[in-house]
């Protein structure tokens, strides 16, 4: 029944005009207005963000996005006013930049938190 279907994925926002800007501007997403909220373009894929007046951000990543090299990656967003450092789990001990180098340690990819303007959880993530 929906191995046609074009599914995507959605997440509350507290302001949607401050989503844009950071999703559109700052991360360089293709960004357009859609349903009362925002339709991001990552690849192929559809993200919805909708606004919610009672919005909570989420305690888990919502959004990952796979890079080559994720200390070029941190960098670049870093230069861009991103900051890293969240992570969830204790066991899970970033480096000083907030980078998990899981590869490294044989038990996982390489990847780092950090929050959008809602303060929703994303990631970069390298698995080679």
């Amino acid at each position: 029944m929906f191995k046609a279907s074009d599914a995507f994925g959605s997440y509350s926002v507290d302001d949607v005009g401050k989503a844009k800007e950071f999703y559109g501007k700052t991360l360089g997403l293709e960004v357009k207005d859609n349903m009362g909220g925002l339709e991001l373009h990552v690849g192929e894929q559809r993200v919805h963000l909708y606004p919610k007046e009672d919005h909570e951000p989420a305690s888990f990543t919502v959004l990952n996005f796979p890079v080559g090299d994720i200390a070029r990656a941190h960098d670049e967003l870093t230069k861009l006013g991103i900051s890293f450092g969240y992570q969830n789990d204790v066991e899970l001990a970033t480096d000083a930049k907030g980078i998990y180098w899981g590869l490294d340690r044989g038990d996982g990819p390489n990847i780092a938190w950090f929050r959008d303007p809602a303060g929703n959880i994303l990631s970069i993530v390298q698995d080679r």
